[in-house]
């Protein structure tokens, strides 16, 4: 049972300013695994203070001071890398493998890249007689989400130290375990105090206060659009940055010269891998309708074939997160059921053999239109469905009718084809023939996936301001 009542707050580990406590469920045996303290405005406010009064040195702080300061948290990241998987394992039900070969990983790999565009990356520039100077924002507010807990929490703590800001974090109370491992090599790496701060507790509670606080100069933020909405209207009224990175319908159009065995068996495993709890996954398969029988079949097989179950064994998928997960996924399924989708595997209910735990069943539909609920909503579980269409701008257009657009994925022969496909789809990242891997592409959304962009030398910009320093340079010198 684990036990993590306090926060980390100003280089300390400090108890709450009111007690409460929260449960956290692993979701593979659907019992508690261990206690956090939910947190209050009060304690975003201790934050806060700290987190401004370290901004006024660590801002100050050398490009150089700032590498060496990465270097060590990358060191101190290293050395607890088992006890990072096992926790991720243990609150979101990711398989030890994922856990060991992508979730864990992504966190160094974060660190790494920071590292190496902070070397570089160019703070000041000079046009004519201006200097252009990109400034540390200030105190970041950092919001994050429980499906991928450490590549969140990474992609956003890295470019606020490397840029200079100081920040506040909220972590996922569904997966705050490694969140809290995060905060201690933070503290082993010797962040100066008040930089890195952490606060656990809900959203309404927490996040709202750090939204709203007047001492917070931008929020970042990634989950639902729902819950991103409530952020952007809280941040209003102190008209602070807000970056999003929000939900997904992504479409993976597979033309007819693609390799169709491979394209359609992996765009079906794309999305079962971390039980589908990914916002970019590609859960709206778009075949040519003439070849919708080969596509069955062949998405048929892949799905049958991907085990589920206990996520320390050696299943390919665990469970959902939380039994409200489940009964949402369980709900679109049957309403695929109800809307005369094709059911071509899995279905409603739990996985054979397994009565306890939020395990779903891979599931795919067939013969899906754009009208139908699971072709509109953000499932967030092994849920694909595959559309037919009769022509290629008729699958653009398919792809491009949904509010959200966060990713794409093409899968074709004809390069020139498939390039010009990729220049007509409304997604903030579009992937051709299963390419992918690139630590500094920029990641974010078109329209309701979010704004903003996370991931190399994109995502240091949320955290800085623009100053033109007018006359810099007398013009005689210039000249």
């Amino acid at each position: 049972m684990r036990e993590y009542m306090k926060f980390y707050i100003d280089g300390e580990w400090v108890d709450p300013v009111t007690p409460k406590s929260l449960d956290v469920i692993n979701p593979a045996t659907e019992e508690v695994s261990g206690h956090i303290s939910a947190g209050s405005a009060a304690d975003v406010d201790k934050a806060v203070a700290a987190a401004r009064k370290a901004f006024e040195t660590y801002s100050q702080t050398t490009r150089e001071e700032r590498i060496e300061l990465l270097q060590r948290v990358l060191a101190e990241y290293q050395k607890r890398f088992p006890d990072v998987a096992a926790a991720i394992t243990e609150e979101m039900g990711a398989p030890v493998s994922l856990a060991q070969r992508a979730q864990a990983p992504i966190g160094m790999a974060h660190i790494a890249t920071g590292i190496e565009v902070l070397k570089n990356y160019k703070f000041e520039e000079d046009r004519g007689p201006t200097r252009i100077v990109k400034e540390p924002i200030g105190v970041c507010g950092l919001i994050t989400p429980w499906n991928w807990p450490i590549n969140q929490i990474a992609c956003k703590v890295v470019p606020a130290l490397a840029t200079g800001c100081t920040m506040v974090l909220k972590p996922s109370e569904e997966s705050p375990y490694s969140a809290i491992i995060w905060a201690e090599v933070m503290h082993a790496a010797g962040v100066p105090k008040g930089v890195f701060n952490l606060v656990n507790g809900t959203g309404p509670e927490v996040g709202a206060a750090i939204s709203s606080h007047p001492g917070v100069d931008m929020v970042s933020f990634t989950g639902s659009t729902r819950a991103g909405v409530e952020v952007a209207k809280a941040a209003a009224a102190t008209v602070k940055r807000v970056a999003q990175e929000l939900g997904g319908k992504s479409p993976n159009i597979i033309l007819d010269d693609a390799d169709f065995k491979s394209a359609v068996g992996g765009g079906i495993r794309s999305v079962m891998n971390n039980s589908g709890q990914s916002c970019n996954a590609p859960t709206r398969m778009l075949v040519p309708s003439k070849r919708m029988g080969e596509a069955i079949a062949i998405a048929k097989e892949a799905a049958e074939s991907t085990t589920v179950g206990d996520p320390n064994g050696n299943a390919q998928l665990g469970p959902v997160v939380n039994k409200t997960q489940w009964e949402k996924i369980q709900r679109l399924i049957q309403a695929g059921i109800d809307e005369g989708a094709t059911l071509v595997a899995g279905g409603v209910g739990r996985p054979e053999g397994l009565d306890k735990g939020y395990y779903v069943k891979p599931t795919v539909f067939a013969n899906v239109n754009n009208e139908m609920t699971i072709a509109k909503e953000e499932i967030f579980g092994p849920v694909v469905s595959i559309l037919g269409y009769e022509t290629v701008d008729q699958a653009v257009e398919i792809g491009n009718d949904t509010e959200y657009g966060l990713a794409a994925y093409i899968s074709g022969t004809d390069m020139n084809k498939v390039r010009e496909v990729a220049s007509k789809l409304r997604a903030g990242q579009v992937s051709i023939n299963g390419g992918g891997g690139d630590m500094t592409a920029p990641f974010g959304g078109y329209k309701m996936s979010g704004n903003g962009r996370e991931w190399g030398d994109h995502g240091f910009t949320e955290y800085l301001e623009l100053k033109a320093v007018l006359g810099y340079t007398p013009k005689q010198a210039a000249e």
